[in-house]
């Protein structure tokens, strides 16, 4: 089964009819290590799901400072979604942190779809509530837990591929501390690990 139809199918089983006009939309992209699939001020109203790699999702400050707000995977659906959906320039980049290999298709195409076939307009508003669960989820995170409870709960999430794969100084940027404050905390928390095993 292609990827994409996979990750759709976690929302929504699809026909064969019904999969063939996104498959025939669908078009490879390979992102070297350092590119973007799309750059603040750029509008690019695509959507991609990553085959291999890494990618971060950041926003830049007008102080020349960034602030990663989360990473991509494998079989993880990316985009500029409110770009996408109003056609403005991007305020946010997506970065590939390794080489990666991603398929990509406009976002007209499944906007068409979800207007000719209900099972799209479904998973549309599935993975819309998916997302919105998703940030309302690291907004909370970010405005209520001091910096050492962010990591716990980090480690808690199940998201290993974050500390496995990412640099811990975008690590530190994405738990909204500094590299320095990070290796503090998790020379704690390994010590308090050690103390109890």
């Amino acid at each position: 089964m292609h990827p994409l139809r996979a990750y759709i199918e976690r929302f929504v089983a699809l026909t064969e009819a019904e999969w063939a006009p996104l498959a025939a939309a669908l078009r490879p992209r390979h992102l070297a290590r350092h590119a973007h699939f799309v750059a603040a001020g750029e509008t690019r109203p695509e959507l991609a799901l990553v085959l291999s790699g890494a990618l971060r999702l950041y926003y830049p400050q007008a102080t020349g400072e960034e602030r990663t707000t989360y990473f991509f995977f494998e079989n993880h659906l990316l985009a500029d979604y409110a770009g996408c959906l109003t056609g403005r320039p991007s305020q946010l980049s997506i970065q590939a942190l390794t080489d990666c290999e991603l398929v990509v298709c406009d976002y007209a195409v499944l906007r068409g779809l979800y207007d000719q076939l209900p099972v799209y307009e479904r998973f549309g508003r599935l993975l819309a509530e998916y997302h919105l669960l998703g940030t309302d989820a690291r907004l909370v995170e970010q405005l209520t837990l001091a910096p050492e409870a962010r990591y716990r709960q980090l480690l808690r999430s199940g998201k290993t591929k974050i500390l496995e794969r990412v640099p811990q100084h975008l690590v530190a940027n994405y738990l909204g501390i500094t590299p320095v404050s990070l290796s503090r905390i998790r020379a704690r928390v390994a010590a308090e690990g050690a103390a109890f095993s």
